[in-house]
C-alpha cells in the first residue's frame, strides 16, 4: 500500500511535468543565466576555474532548485487537491516519498543538463571525473529535495510562498551546500584532493539520510498544518 501510493503520486507528478515542462524549463533557463552571468563577470583562468567551480555550480543549482521546489504542491491547490491528499486513506509518509522522488528526478535531470554547459563556459574537462560528479549531483538533489519537499508543503498555504520557501530552506541546507561545494571543488581538482572529496561526500550522505527520515516522520503534522 505504501509503495503503491508513492508510485501513484510519482507517476502523476512526472506525467504532469513532462506534459508541460513548466518547472524544468524555467529552472534550467534560470540556472543557465546565473552561470553565464558569473562567466562574464569573473572570466577566471583555468586554475581559478577549478578553485571556484564548486561554489559557482552550487549557487546556480541551489537557486534553480528553489524555483523548482516551490512548484511541488502548487498543482495540488486548484480544485482542493491538497485536501484530497490529506483525506486519502494513505500514509502521509507515502505522499512525502512520492513528492521527494519526483523532486529528486527533476533536480538531477536539471543539474546533469547544466554540467556540460558549465564545462564549456569555464573550459573544464568534467567528463574525466563524470562518475564522481554524477554521485555529487545525486546526493545534492536528494538533500535539497528531502528538506525542500517538506518546506514546500509548509509554504503552500502562505500567500508569498515563492519568497517564504528560500527563507525556510537555506538556513537548514547551508551545511549540505557547503559540503557539496567542497566535494565538487576537490573532485574537479583531482589528484590528492580526491581523499578530501570522499570525506565531504560521506557527510552529504549522512545529511540526506537523517533529514529524509525526520521529514518523513514529521510530514503527517506538516499536512495537518
Amino acid at each position: 500500500m505504501f509503495w503503491g501510493a508513492t508510485l501513484a503520486i510519482l507517476r502523476k507528478d512526472l506525467r504532469a511535468e513532462f506534459r508541460t515542462k513548466e518547472v524544468f524549463n524555467s529552472a534550467l533557463v534560470f540556472a543557465l543565466l546565473v552561470i553565464v552571468i558569473f562567466s562574464l563577470a569573473f572570466e577566471p583562468s583555468a586554475e581559478q576555474a577549478k578553485d571556484l567551480s564548486g561554489g559557482l555550480l552550487w549557487i546556480a543549482f541551489a537557486f534553480s532548485a528553489v524555483l523548482a521546489l516551490s512548484r511541488t504542491f502548487a498543482r495540488e491547490i486548484p480544485n482542493d487537491c491538497m485536501l484530497g491528499l490529506q483525506l486519502a486513506p494513505i500514509s502521509p509518509a507515502a505522499v512525502y516519498a512520492g513528492k521527494l522522488l519526483g523532486n529528486m528526478i527533476f533536480l538531477s535531470l536539471l543539474q546533469l543538463a547544466l554540467l556540460p554547459l558549465f564545462a564549456v563556459f569555464y573550459n573544464l574537462r568534467l567528463w574525466e571525473r563524470g562518475g564522481w560528479l554524477v554521485l555529487v549531483v545525486l546526493l545534492g538533489s536528494w538533500g535539497l529535495a528531502a528538506v525542500g519537499t517538506s518546506f514546500a508543503a509548509v509554504s503552500t498555504s502562505v500567500r508569498l510562498r515563492e519568497l517564504m520557501l528560500p527563507v525556510l530552506l537555506f538556513p537548514v541546507e547551508i551545511p549540505l551546500i557547503l559540503s557539496l561545494v567542497q566535494a565538487t571543488t576537490y573532485i574537479i581538482q583531482g589528484g590528492e584532493a580526491m581523499a578530501d572529496a570522499w570525506i565531504w561526500l560521506r557527510f552529504c550522505f549522512g545529511f540526506d539520510v537523517i533529514f529524509t527520515i525526520v521529514s518523513a516522520f514529521l510530514f503527517e503534522y506538516v499536512l495537518e498544518a
